[in-house]
């Protein structure tokens, strides 16, 4: 058992892609975490694990690690960037100490630099600022040290965090500095980082002679240990094979009893005998635990404040597939099925809400990022299902309905400033600020509705020739107003059943853009492709040419199909308008009208 003096307690925490996982890479190997001959001293973003983490280059789910130095154990928690997946961060930060705050030596405090900072001062987390990426060419430190200022000043809830240490560093080569260095390519590791651990984040305030208490902070599955309820302990001590009791949210006491204890080293969890007030453990043996609950000591049982989150801001539909192809492709897709994967979810992903509305679900999460995420995951498990637009999660307030609000951040070059403009006005998005940054670029930032902001993304990339930079922030509510105009011209829908046609899509491809290559099967009531008018155009897709003894000049050449648009998942969810549906199976993602029979959509219009 590990003295709590020797013990610290950090979350790494920064705006997407500043480099927290690329500096916890570096933690992790200069600590000798690893062998000289293990892989990992090879990889980057060693703590990303999840497959959507490395194919989307984000972190997804918070991780706890633990790496030793000298005579001290330090737990490191790294936490996602996007607002997506704050909840995440909300939580995690409860097990720390203090922070390491990283921030791009050229962007600057970002939204979520802001978010994250807030929260950590709030729960009175001791930070340590590291300013990353000095060896960018576009670099503007002492500005980015104003910023930095200027966010604390606004953020600090005492004086005495208005007074914080400054690091400089470039995470992917792993070297750190105290001040400024005159030369970035000198080599040096990362010493600075773990001296400032040690020195600058304070030792875990806990009673080790007290009875034992446990916030649940996170949960984690093993096909061979079951449930781990895992969380920091905030007094006393933990055995194996000790009886407590596990306080519920409802305020239900249920008697446990702990079957292992684990401490963390690495990527690893390492069973232990034995674990004190201060440290990081993981718990199995309670497989009613569930996150915000409280693990006691059976003759004192106290509970600790249950964790909050931020509400929900976008809600969809989500429930079994209805179409033409349902159970074609996937093993899972009833709703009963659905319905417990769901309710597993919930276990562990604290931001996100079901509720339960007939035959599917309104499943409602902090942004269409978090939401995606969930489907994909799905998919990947083999289910098969149908999702329905997002709408804007709204609340009641002295009897005014209010719609939630972002804070969204935008950098784009001048020459499309006027495009982007113009779609947010479109979007009743007002403007905030504007200014230039030191490479040329303007950004802006607005105040939108969440509602707004479903397809926004797409639109205003292909606008801005995949240069824009959006960040976006949740910025609390106002007052619901006007219905948005549909912003999108109308589909392409197929009338008739079957496999679709060269020469039927070289005549559609004149409508519209298609989203269906020759071969395809589709149905009655599929979308096949974006319509170039507003208002929807029936249109067969199937049909083949009418063989006649006939030649003629014009219609005896090789068609030469214009490549059709394979819209990703992201894509699909935001074409989608109120009267359509999204068919998700884990090999295809297919466009559909919620009413399939034309005569069925003319009389529901």
């Amino acid at each position: 058992m590990k003295d709590p003096q020797n013990i610290r307690n950090v979350a790494i925490i920064a705006h997407v892609d500043h480099g927290k996982t690329t500096l916890l890479d570096g933690l992790l190997k200069q600590s000798n975490t690893f062998g000289s001959h293990q892989a990992e001293m090879d990889q980057s973003l060693i703590m990303d694990s999840g497959d959507q983490e490395h194919e989307r280059g984000i972190t997804i789910t918070a991780k706890q690690t633990s790496v030793y130095y000298g005579d001290y154990k330090i737990n490191i928690i790294d936490t996602p960037g996007h607002a997506d997946f704050s909840g995440e961060v909300e939580r995690t930060l409860n097990m720390a100490d203090g922070v390491i705050l990283v921030v791009d030596a050229q962007e600057g405090p970002m939204p979520q630099t802001k978010f994250v900072l807030s929260k950590a001062l709030e729960l009175g987390l001791k930070p340590v600022v590291m300013i990353n990426k000095i060896d960018k060419p576009s670099r503007r430190i002492d500005e980015v040290i104003d910023e930095v200022s200027d966010l604390f000043l606004e953020l600090a809830i005492s004086d005495d965090q208005l007074h914080y240490p400054v690091y400089y560093a470039i995470g992917r080569e792993g070297k750190a500095w105290k001040s400024l260095p005159d030369n970035p390519a000198e080599h040096t590791d990362l010493t600075p980082i773990f001296e400032a651990i040690i020195n600058d984040i304070p030792a875990p305030t806990v009673e080790i002679d007290k009875p034992f208490q446990m916030l649940v902070t996170s949960l984690a599955y093993d096909t061979f240990q079951g449930k781990y309820a895992i969380g920091r302990i905030t007094r006393g001590t933990i055995k194996k094979g000790q009886g407590i009791v596990l306080m519920k949210r409802e305020g239900e006491i249920v008697a446990s009893k702990v079957d292992k204890v684990f401490g963390y080293r690495g990527l690893n969890r390492e069973e232990i005998d034995e674990a004190g007030a201060g440290d990081i453990v993981a718990i199995t043996g309670i497989g009613d635990a569930h996150i915000g609950e409280t693990l006691a000591d059976k003759d004192s049982p106290e509970a600790l404040p249950v964790i909050d989150v931020e509400a929900p801001t976008l809600s969809m539909y989500l429930g079994p597939n209805t179409s033409p192809l349902k159970g074609k492709e996937a093993k899972y897709n009833t709703s009963r099925q659905i319905g417990d994967r769901l309710q597993q979810e919930l276990e562990t992903n604290v931001s996100l809400r079901v509720r339960d509305e007939g035959i599917g679900f309104v499943v409602s999460g902090r942004g269409e990022l978090h939401l995606s995420v969930l489907i994909e995951t799905l998919r990947r498990e083999d289910y098969e299902f149908e999702v329905g637009r997002p709408q804007a999660v709204t609340i009641e307030e002295d009897g005014v309905v209010k719609e939630p609000v972002e804070e969204l951040l935008v950098e784009v070059g001048g020459e499309f400033l006027g495009a982007v403009s113009q779609e947010m006005g479109a979007r009743r998005a007002t403007t905030l600020k504007q200014e230039q940054t030191a490479s040329g670029a303007t950004r802006v930032t607005f105040i939108i509705p969440t509602r707004a902001m479903i397809g926004l993304r797409n639109i205003l990339m292909t606008a801005t020739k995949g240069t824009i930079i959006m960040n976006s922030l949740p910025h609390g509510y106002q007052p619901l107003g006007a219905k948005l105009q549909q912003l999108r011209n109308g589909a392409l829908v197929a009338t008739e059943a079957g496999a679709t046609t060269a020469f039927a899509l070289d005549s559609a491809s004149a409508r519209g853009t298609l989203y269906v290559g020759p071969g395809t099967t589709v149905y009655q009531g599929m979308i096949v492709g974006l319509y170039n008018r507003s208002g929807d155009l029936d249109i067969n897709v199937c049909r083949g040419k009418q063989l006649t003894n006939m030649r003629t000049s014009s219609s005896d050449g090789t068609i030469q199909l214009t490549p059709f648009t394979d819209l990703s998942l992201e894509q699909s969810i935001d074409f989608l308008e109120d009267d359509e549906l999204l068919e998700v199976t884990p090999k295809s993602v297919r466009l559909r009208k919620r009413f399939l029979d034309p005569n069925q959509r003319k009389r529901n219009k």
